[in-house]
C-alpha cells in the first residue's frame, strides 16, 4: 500500500505504485484535466511521475504560482522546437525559464530578424495545437553524447560530457522533437497554451564567458492565460514610460558616458534631489542615535585581506600601485569602520554604537551589467555598521526595522516583504559561529514582528542577513535594505570591547542599510514616481509663470517671497504664450505652477496649477506662501 497525503491533511491510500495522473483522477475527473504536474515531499516532478512510497503529495494546476516556471520552461522547448522546424541546423544550446519569461541560445550562422520572431511564434502555436506528448526518457551517458554528436549538436554533447560522472542523462521527447533536459515539463504542448510572446534578440556568449562563441539569444514571456500576459505587457509599456534613463535625460537630472562607465554625472537638478534625499536620511540617522563617519576610499590591500574581502571580491575591486604597494579603491565600508572602532579602548557602556557613513565605493562591474542608476560601478550608500553586545542584537533589530520601515512610507513605498538569506557554500567562520548568528537573527526578526520567507543560501560570507524588497506602483520587487549579523569580521580584524566584568569580549557587528545605494534608490524612485516627485523632493518645486510682461514684476517679487520662505523657486518671465509654459513646465514635472497675470498683481493673489490637476485654484498671496511652505516640508520635519 502507498499513502499519499494531500495538502488538506487527508490521506488516499493505493495498492501499490501510483502516477501523479492517477493521484489527480482518483480526486476527480476536473483536477486531472487542469493537473500539469505534481510536487512529491516538497519537489515539483512531471505528472506521469509514479511515487512508490508514503509521501506528500500536491497536484499543481495552472493557478498555482508553481506553475510559471514550468509554463516558461516548455515555452522555451516549443520555442526551440519552432526554430530547429523553421530553420534546419540550427544548433540549440541552454534554453531556460527565467523572472516574468524566458530564453533559449542558439547557434546559427545566418542572424536571426525580428520578423523572424513573428515566424516562429506562430510555428509554437501550431507546435502547441498538435498537443504533442511530452515524455521524459532516461539515457545511456556515452550514448547520448553519440547521438547529439551525430545530429550536429555539439554544445548540447558537450554539456553532457562535462556533468559528474554518475548523473542520470535525462531526455524530454516532444513528438519527435527531442531535447536533453532534466525537467520537469508539462505532459503536453497542448498544455502549454497560447499566452505567451517572443520579445526580443541578445547576444549571449557559450557558458557567459568572452572567450566561447557568441550566440543568438531569443527572449519570450509565458504566462497562466491571455489575461496575465496583457497585463504583463501593459505593464512593460508602463515601465518604458518610466524608464528613469529616460526621465533623467527629460528633466535634466544627469547622463552617462562611455568616457566614465558606470559613473553618473549628476546635474544641478539631479543633485539637488540627491542632497534633498541625503540630507532627510542624514537627519533620520541623526534622530536615531547614529554617529556619523568618514573613511578612505583607497586602502592597501592588506587590510582586505585580512577581513576576507580580498578573497571574495579580488576580481571586483579597483586596485592601484603606489611605492611598491597594491591599493585597492573599496568596494565597501564596513572595515574601514571597524578600524574606528578599534582606536581607543571601547567599555561595554560605549555600546551600542551606531556608526554611518555615506561611503563613496567602487566595484568593477562588467560593462554588459551597468545598466543605468539601477548597476553602476561608483556609487554611495546609505551605509551604517552597529557594534553591540549579543543581548542587545534583537532590540537593534527592533530599532532599524521601525526605522526603516518609516523612511519607506515616507519615500511613498508601503509593501515590503522580508527575505531570510541563510549561510552560503562558500562562508567565513565555522558552523558553530554560524548556528549562534542565524539565531539570534530569526529571534531578532521574530521579535520585531517581521513576517519573512527563507532564500537558502544567499547570506553574505561572514553572515546571515535580512533582505528588505520594496513593491513599485507598477508592482515591481526591489531589493533595497539589509540588516546583517556578523561575528567574523570583529573577529578577523581584532574588534573588542571590555565587558562589565573586566573581561575583553568581541562586539556583535549588525551591517544595515535602508536605500542600499543612493544611485540605485534614485533610479527606483524616479520610476516609482514617474519623474513627479514629492513636493519636499522636487528639484523645482514652484514656477512663477506669467500671462502678460505687465506682471513681471509682481512675477520676480512672487519667486522672491518663495526663495525665502525655503523653496525652490524660478520665474518664468518670458514673452511666450502660457500655455506654451504651462505645458513646458508640465513636462519638466514641476509640481506647483504659479500663474501670475495683470489682475493677480493688483490683487496680491496667484492663480495655482498643481502637476496633472486640470483646473486651477485662486489664492490670496500670503495664503498660498504658508500652504507652500506646509506642503514642501521634509516628512520627518512636519509637526
Amino acid at each position: 500500500m502507498v499513502a499519499i497525503t494531500l495538502p488538506d491533511g487527508s490521506v488516499r491510500q493505493f495498492e501499490g505504485p501510483v502516477t501523479g495522473l492517477e493521484i489527480a483522477q482518483g480526486i476527480g475527473p476536473g483536477l486531472a484535466k487542469a493537473a500539469l504536474a505534481i510536487t512529491v515531499d516538497g519537489t515539483l516532478v512531471d505528472l506521469g511521475t509514479t511515487v512508490t512510497r508514503d509521501a506528500l503529495v500536491s497536484i499543481v494546476t495552472a493557478r498555482d504560482e508553481a506553475a510559471l516556471d514550468l509554463l516558461r520552461h516548455d515555452a522555451a522547448h516549443v520555442m526551440a522546437q519552432a526554430v530547429q522546424e523553421l530553420f534546419p541546423g540550427t544548433q540549440v544550446t541552454i534554453g531556460p525559464a527565467i523572472e516574468n519569461g524566458f530564453y533559449y541560445d542558439f547557434a546559427r550562422a545566418e542572424p536571426f530578424s525580428l520578423d523572424d520572431l513573428a515566424q516562429i511564434e506562430e510555428r509554437m502555436r501550431e507546435i502547441v495545437a498538435r498537443n504533442l506528448p511530452i515524455v521524459r526518457e532516461v539515457w545511456n551517458r556515452d550514448e547520448a553524447i553519440a547521438w547529439f554528436t551525430d545530429k550536429g549538436e555539439h554544445y548540447k554533447a558537450e554539456i553532457i560530457r562535462d556533468l559528474p560522472a554518475g548523473q542520470t542523462i535525462t531526455v524530454y521527447r516532444q513528438g519527435e522533437w527531442l531535447d536533453l533536459c532534466r525537467g520537469p515539463h508539462l505532459p503536453s504542448t497542448g498544455k502549454l497554451g497560447t499566452a505567451f510572446k517572443l520579445m526580443k534578440l541578445a547576444g549571449a556568449y557559450w557558458r557567459g564567458d568572452s572567450r566561447n562563441p557568441m550566440l543568438q539569444r531569443i527572449y519570450g514571456t509565458a504566462w497562466a492565460d491571455a489575461k496575465q500576459l496583457k497585463e504583463y505587457l501593459t505593464r512593460l509599456e508602463e515601465a518604458e514610460r518610466r524608464d528613469h534613463r529616460r526621465l533623467g535625460q527629460e528633466i535634466g537630472l544627469f547622463h552617462l558616458q562611455e568616457e566614465a562607465q558606470g559613473a553618473v554625472f549628476w546635474h544641478p537638478k539631479g543633485w539637488t534631489v540627491y542632497r534633498s534625499l541625503q540630507a532627510y536620511i542624514r537627519r533620520r540617522l541623526e534622530g536615531a542615535g547614529y554617529v556619523e563617519v568618514n573613511t578612505p576610499m583607497l586602502v592597501d590591500h592588506t587590510l582586505w585581506e585580512k577581513s576576507g574581502h580580498w578573497e571574495k571580491f579580488r576580481e571586483n575591486m579597483f586596485t592601484s600601485e603606489a611605492e611598491e604597494r597594491i591599493l585597492a579603491l573599496k568596494p565597501m565600508n564596513c572595515p574601514g569602520h571597524i578600524q574606528i572602532f578599534r582606536q581607543g579602548i571601547k567599555s561595554y557602556r560605549d555600546l551600542p554604537l551606531r556608526m554611518a557613513e555615506f561611503g563613496s565605493c567602487h566595484r568593477n562591474e562588467a560593462s554588459g551589467a551597468l545598466h543605468g542608476l539601477m548597476r553602476v560601478r561608483a556609487f554611495v550608500q546609505d551605509d551604517a555598521h552597529i557594534f553591540c553586545t549579543e543581548d542587545q542584537i534583537v532590540s537593534e533589530t527592533q530599532s532599524f526595522c521601525a526605522l526603516l520601515k518609516s523612511v519607506y512610507h515616507d519615500l511613498g513605498f508601503e509593501s515590503v516583504r522580508v527575505k531570510f538569506s541563510d549561510r552560503p557554500a562558500k562562508r567565513a567562520g565555522s558552523d558553530e559561529t554560524w548556528d549562534k548568528a542565524e539565531a539570534a537573527l530569526r529571534d531578532a526578526t521574530e521579535a520585531a514582528g517581521l513576517e519573512w520567507t527563507l532564500n537558502p543560501g544567499e547570506g553574505a560570507f561572514y553572515g546571515p542577513k535580512l533582505e528588505f524588497v520594496l513593491r513599485d506602483a507598477i508592482g515591481r520587487d526591489w531589493q533595497c535594505g539589509t540588516l546583517q549579523v556578523d561575528f567574523v569580521l570583529p573577529e578577523r580584524l581584532d574588534a573588542s570591547y571590555v565587558a562589565e566584568d573586566g573581561a575583553k569580549r568581541r562586539p556583535v557587528m549588525l551591517h544595515r542599510a535602508i536605500l542600499g545605494t543612493f544611485e540605485r534608490f534614485m533610479g527606483i524612485l524616479i520610476e516609482n514616481c514617474a519623474g513627479r516627485f514629492p513636493l519636499w523632493l522636487a528639484p523645482v518645486q514652484a514656477v512663477v509663470a506669467t500671462i502678460t510682461s505687465e506682471a513681471d514684476a509682481y512675477a520676480l517679487e512672487v519667486q522672491k517671497l518663495l526663495k525665502a520662505k525655503g523653496l525652490r523657486a524660478v520665474a518664468d518671465v518670458r514673452n511666450e504664450k502660457i500655455n506654451y509654459k504651462v505645458r513646458e513646465h508640465s513636462l519638466a514635472k514641476v509640481p506647483l505652477l504659479v500663474v501670475v497675470g495683470r489682475k493677480e498683481a493688483e490683487n496680491r493673489t496667484i492663480a495655482l496649477r498643481r502637476l496633472g490637476g486640470e483646473t486651477q485654484e485662486v489664492l490670496a498671496l500670503e495664503d498660498a506662501l504658508a500652504t507652500f511652505v506646509k506642503e514642501a516640508t521634509p516628512p520627518d520635519l512636519s509637526a
